[in-house]
């Protein structure tokens, strides 16, 4: 019987420049292919090293394979396949902290990149402060030398390298959060003062946190993708990542030293990215949680089979329209009506299996802002936001843990027992709905206490559950 062979480098690594922490799904469809672009045309020694901060699945995966993996594009008219080679070593923190720490202290790194989830900043997402009482930074705290968080390893990295006399790294985030540069800069001093105010004043003088946007859905691989990928291709590769053609990266141009020629793979290299970055989380990233709770609470699997019901297509289009783009300002180079029109037939494209119930996950780290943002600015100015008050509403219905068929809802969310609590801490609609909204963690105050807001919130959840997602959808659309 023959054996299908596992997926082995061919070519000679590059050197490192990169560490990246969080090597997962997105991170293989996007900043790898991208640095392996830039390679092919520019050169450069810009080899990733990849950090797990929590599993080593991706080192299993990953490792045998000399880091190589493949990058399948899911077209609508057929896969396609590619090997990307820029990924050299790949480490698993819990297992060795201080090859992570030296790898980040070593002079050949420029840049250490961030794809660790909302979650990874050990931050209050209505606040964007530091958890002080947050159990991984407890930890960096009373063990500097061996960190969990990534805060914890990008402080420790730093005052080593500010110890030896070494140029500071450019900290660059590539998570989906707004101004997420500003975001890990205040996460990260905000530690490094807890240990030393001179370290803090150091970074804050001399470690760029540049802003960046990233865009490509990339659905969680599954065993089918691998088995396809073994049937067309002849070799297995449980690395392997799915993608949408599209991508877009638009990143600060504000670097420590040198960064690769990402421009020459397509990166867009500004002096702000704010506006760039609000659109596609308010376009793009709010209607993905809109189709991902009420999609899955009308019974929808994926994204496109949710925008394939005509309903869900005309409410996402008129949450646009009506309720996102009234609070979105245009970005130099963009037109938002075409912006948002070449988002729905993403989302349609049957290729891409992007689950709901994927997409649905840590929720309480989103929707601050994905969704809260819009409301809030939608209701300071007197405009009517009840679609996005549904989706709040279909969050909350959701985060309950029950669907509309009574069956139980694998909620993923680092607050999901507190959320499940408060859902049951009530037995009415008026209830469930005012202990959700106290939880800090998840709604600012002036939000929460708005009296419009609440009702509106409120008449939403009733509504759900009187009638159910598609027929409280069909009814704004």
């Amino acid at each position: 019987m023959n054996t299908v062979p596992r997926l082995t480098r061919q070519t000679s690594a590059p050197k490192p420049g990169i560490v990246h922490l969080g090597p997962g799904a997105f991170f293989r469809a996007f900043n790898a292919i991208y640095t392996a672009d830039a390679m092919a045309v520019d050169g450069g020694d810009w080899g990733i090293i990849a950090v797990s901060l929590r599993s080593p699945t991706a080192r299993d995966q990953l490792g045998p394979q000399g880091g190589v993996f493949t990058a399948i594009n899911m077209a609508p008219d057929g896969a396609q396949y590619r090997q990307i080679d820029s990924i050299v070593d790949v480490l698993v923190a819990p297992e060795n902290p201080g090859a992570v720490i030296d790898a980040m202290v070593a002079a050949t790194t420029h840049i250490v990149s961030l794809t660790i989830t909302e979650k990874g900043y050990c931050h209050a997402p209505s606040t964007g402060a530091l958890q002080l009482d947050h159990p991984d930074i407890q930890h960096d705290l009373l063990n500097p030398f061996a960190p969990k968080s990534a805060p914890g390893f990008l402080v420790e990295a730093l005052a080593r390298r500010r110890a030896a006399g070494h140029a500071p790294f450019t900290v660059l985030s590539c998570d989906n959060l707004p101004d997420n540069g500003h975001l890990a800069r205040k996460i990260v001093i905000a530690l490094a003062k807890e240990r030393d105010t001179e370290l803090a004043d150091w970074i804050a003088q001399n470690v760029p946190f540049p802003a960046t946007m990233v865009d490509r859905i990339t659905p969680a691989t599954t065993d089918a993708d691998i088995a396809a990928l073994a049937e067309a291709q002849d070799y297995q590769d449980p690395a392997c990542v799915t993608h949408e053609p599209f991508r877009q990266w638009v990143i600060e141009d504000t670097f420590a030293g040198p960064r690769p020629a990402w421009q020459a793979a397509g990166a867009q290299f500004v002096g702000d990215v704010a506006a760039h970055e609000a659109m596609k989380l308010r376009c793009l990233n709010g209607t993905h949680s809109a189709l991902a709770y009420l999609g899955y609470l009308g019974g929808h699997e994926t994204i496109s089979d949710t925008v394939a019901d005509p309903d869900y297509a005309r409410f996402v289009q008129h949450l646009w329209a009506a309720e996102i783009l009234p609070a979105v300002v245009q970005p130099e180079g963009e037109d938002l009506a075409a912006y948002t029109a070449a988002l729905l037939e993403r989302y349609r494209n049957p290729s891409i299996r992007h689950r709901t119930w994927q997409i649905a996950m840590d929720g309480s780290q989103k929707l601050p802002q994905r969704l809260l943002g819009t409301i809030s600015e939608n209701l300071a100015a007197g405009r009517d936001c009840s679609g996005l008050m549904l989706v709040v509403a279909g969050w909350m219905r959701y985060v309950g843990g029950v669907d509309e068929v009574g069956a139980a809802i694998d909620v993923r969310d680092p607050l999901a027992d507190r959320l499940r609590t408060a859902s049951d801490s009530a037995p009415d609609a008026a209830g469930k709905v005012a202990a959700l909204l106290a939880m800090r963690d998840v709604f600012d105050q002036d939000l929460a206490e708005t009296p419009s807001f609440q009702a509106g919130v409120l008449a939403a959840y009733t509504s759900l559950m009187d009638h159910g997602a598609k027929v409280c959808v069909a009814a704004i659309a």
